[in-house]
């Protein structure tokens, strides 16, 4: 199932999701969030993004990384996922965001991370991730604390881009996928 895509504005997206029950069967949704993520090119989805405040996100960073990387990527699911810590040198990267389409920014982000987190079979893993994965798990993570890439913009960066959030939460960029808009 392909979810429509919830855009800027919408107050999910501003939300700290909430636990999903340990054991609840989630693989449908899991299947689904894949679908809709694929369908917009994305390399990460998370479930406010789909207007579901629950604490589980989808990566695929395979998609992020050429030929010639040495980082290996994946695609896994996260539920209930915690940061344990983040380290290494900060680096910067240009990020986009479904739910802000057409909006792009520089964000500084730790290189490497340290996460818990269930996997689909509900099996809890500890893991550390690094390059473009702990990029892409950050970004996705921040979706369920109520946090945005634009939210770390200062200055006249963040200025740049208003009146763009603003077209977006409108529904006035064209986007490939559905989505769902808080202004019309």
């Amino acid at each position: 199932m392909i979810y429509p895509i919830v855009a800027y504005g919408n107050p999910i997206l501003k939300r700290e999701a909430e636990e999903i029950n340990e054991g609840e069967d989630i693989n449908g949704l899991i299947s689904g969030m894949y679908d809709t993520m694929d369908h917009a090119s994305g390399v990460g989805l998370a479930a406010p993004q789909i207007n579901k405040g629950i604490r589980l996100f989808v990566i695929d960073s395979t998609l992020m990384l050429d030929e010639d990387s040495e980082e290996k990527g994946i695609r896994r699911a996260f539920i209930n996922p915690i940061i344990l810590d983040e380290y290494g040198d900060d680096y910067s990267f240009e990020e986009g965001c479904l739910s802000i389409p057409d909006v792009r920014a520089e964000v500084i982000r730790p290189e490497k991370l340290t996460i818990e987190y269930f996997d689909e079979n509900w099996n809890l893993k500890e893991e550390e991730f690094s390059g473009m994965t702990a990029r892409v798990i950050q970004h996705e993570y921040d979706h369920l604390e109520g946090i945005l890439f634009v939210d770390y913009l200062k200055g006249l960066k963040k200025r740049m881009v208003k009146s763009k959030l603003i077209d977006v939460s409108k529904g006035k960029i064209p986007t490939d996928y559905r989505m769902v808009y808080p202004v019309k």
